[in-house]
């Protein structure tokens, strides 16, 4: 189990820092994550490992034209993730784009987090409701009469 995390965790780390031989590495690091799956004494395992292998290495050659990108190409492209969300949220995640708000974490470390404090004015309190008017008070029914034919009780 842990040479299958060890694997995973390089393969991950392996397609988020491709290089410029990013294809033919990716290869070489699938061909020894498929050897360290194989050594697995779970099916399981080595059915999931193989499986995580294969998806790290398509994954770097998808991303393999992001290696050519221009820094002025990322930042549209991060603009273009801000304008799918909602207006409310649409202009701190351009701020955010833009730089402003704090980064914490690493790629290493598991991701980035990204976060953007804002002030907002506090709700103000609810007035009070006016007292209730008082009742009138209550009148005395009369006595009930018996219904005209009625058999009455004696």
């Amino acid at each position: 189990m842990k040479n299958l995390t060890l694997s995973l965790a390089r393969s991950t780390l392996v397609a988020a820092c491709a290089l410029s031989a990013a294809g033919v590495w990716a290869q070489t690091t699938y061909e020894q994550d498929r050897a360290a799956c194989l050594r697995s004494d779970s099916q399981h395992e080595r059915t999931s490992c193989l499986r995580e292998a294969a998806a790290v290495r398509a994954q770097s050659k998808k991303n393999m034209p992001m290696m050519n990108s221009t820094p002025e190409s990322r930042m549209q492209n991060a603009m273009k993730r801000c304008t799918e969300l909602p207006p409310e949220s649409k202009a701190t995640c351009e701020r955010m784009v833009h730089g402003e708000g704090t980064v914490s974490g690493s790629v290493e470390g598991g991701g980035v987090i990204r976060e953007l404090v804002t002030t907002v004015p506090a709700v103000p309190p609810m007035t009070p409701m006016p007292p209730a008017q008082p009742m009138p008070p209550m009148q005395p029914m009369p006595p009930m009469q018996p219904m005209p034919g009625a058999p009455t009780a004696r």
